[in-house]
């Protein structure tokens, strides 16, 4: 069964170590969205969750004391299927997952 809550620990250290000193920087977002993203699929793999298909959404944004809304619409079996989130603030940016 997938563990939702191992896998938003397993990202949130992702987060940490790769963001924490990280500032914002509009021509470098695209690449550090892509390797984010492709970082955290790669680790969830070794975790032994290979087994599973996967999404991973990667959105970053400047930290400037403005508000932000996103939403998702899925269609999906809520019997086998699930999702794990985190977001991660530092004083530069906002990264959601």
């Amino acid at each position: 069964r997938f563990k939702s809550s191992t896998v938003k620990e397993c990202i949130h250290a992702i987060l940490k170590e790769k963001l924490a000193n990280v500032q914002y920087i509009p021509e470098e977002m695209p690449q550090l969205t892509k390797s984010l993203s492709e970082t955290i699929k790669d680790r969830l793999k070794e975790e032994g969750f290979d087994r599973y298909k996967m999404v991973v959404q990667v959105v970053i944004g400047e930290q400037r004391g403005e508000g932000v809304n996103m939403a998702a619409r899925c269609f999906w079996d809520a019997d086998t299927d699930s999702y794990a989130h985190d977001v991660f603030m530092n004083v530069s940016i906002s990264c959601f997952i």
